[in-house]
């Protein structure tokens, strides 16, 4: 079943890079008593999410946060050091980047892409959401659940 709007986020463990190498993050450390900016990526370093929706929450946090948002994360199927690496190209230090490199946040949420047949195993679909103390208040997934449509940093901003 899909997480909703209204739904509380489950309590899963994930990955961040740090100077001194990957850390676990719990959920409730990320989103307890904060309102968050969540936004998820099939794989880092592939076009669509380098070239165009990554940039977008990059060039926008400023606006962003001054709208009450406390953290902008991005998650995406794959490993601490793939996304810190990619967080460094991307010059997206000050976004927290989570690793789900199990798909064990992803498949919580009901938000799982098989792209096995390109060889790609399990990922993420692309979404965005809002989320509030640790309930969404606000879920755009991407229809097609790889396209670059509705769940932009602009749909975001929009909505907050």
């Amino acid at each position: 079943m899909t997480i909703q709007v209204g739904d509380t986020l489950p309590p899963v463990t994930l990955k961040t890079m740090t100077a001194d190498g990957p850390k676990p993050i719990t959920t409730d450390e990320i989103f307890k008593g904060k309102k968050v900016v969540l936004f998820a990526v099939p794989g880092a370093f592939t076009p669509g999410c380098s070239n165009t929706h990554f940039p977008g929450f990059v060039v926008h946090a400023d606006d962003i946060k001054a709208k009450g948002v406390d953290t902008i994360a991005c998650v995406s199927v794959n490993d601490a050091f793939v996304m810190g690496a990619w967080g460094k190209s991307q010059n997206a230090e000050h976004l927290l980047l989570l690793a789900d490199g199990s798909a064990e946040f992803t498949k919580a949420l009901g938000l799982e892409l098989d792209m096995t047949a390109g060889g790609l195993g399990v990922r993420s679909k692309r979404y965005s959401m809002i989320v509030d103390n640790g309930v969404v208040t606000q879920l755009n997934v991407e229809p097609s659940g790889a396209g670059i449509e509705v769940s932009t940093a602009d749909k975001i901003l929009e909505q907050l």
